[in-house]
């Protein structure tokens, strides 16, 4: 799903990554661990609003541990999993959205 550029539902404005110091963001950086940003129009992570609901720095949305084996994320893709789950969807789009992938990969790994 790397470079993937997805809608997603915002339920609330909470859950904003914060960090103790800037070498610590740095670190995060430095390490390749942002797994996910809001971004704007131009697909670049950012603070304003409404692209960037909680006002996380860049826009991180997710990270990843220094193995990859956790992730964390802020959205929630099983509330739009499914193309009539969200408010709008293009017409080319079959039974299910973009973030049905991230679901789909899991069960590839794992089985």
């Amino acid at each position: 799903m790397e470079g993937s550029i997805l809608p997603i539902a915002v339920a609330h404005g909470e859950g904003r990554v914060e960090f103790g110091s800037k070498n610590d963001l740095d670190s995060v950086q430095d390490l390749n661990l942002i797994t996910m940003s809001y971004v704007n129009n131009h697909n670049q992570g950012t603070l304003r609003y409404p692209f960037n609901p909680n006002g996380s720095v860049l826009g991180i949305t997710g990270l990843t541990s220094k193995n990859g084996r956790v992730a964390i994320m802020m959205p929630h893709p099983e509330r739009v999993f499914k193309s009539d789950q969200n408010s709008w969807h293009p017409n080319n789009w079959n039974e299910y959205g973009p973030w049905y992938r991230m679901f789909a990969n899991a069960n590839k790994f794992f089985a």
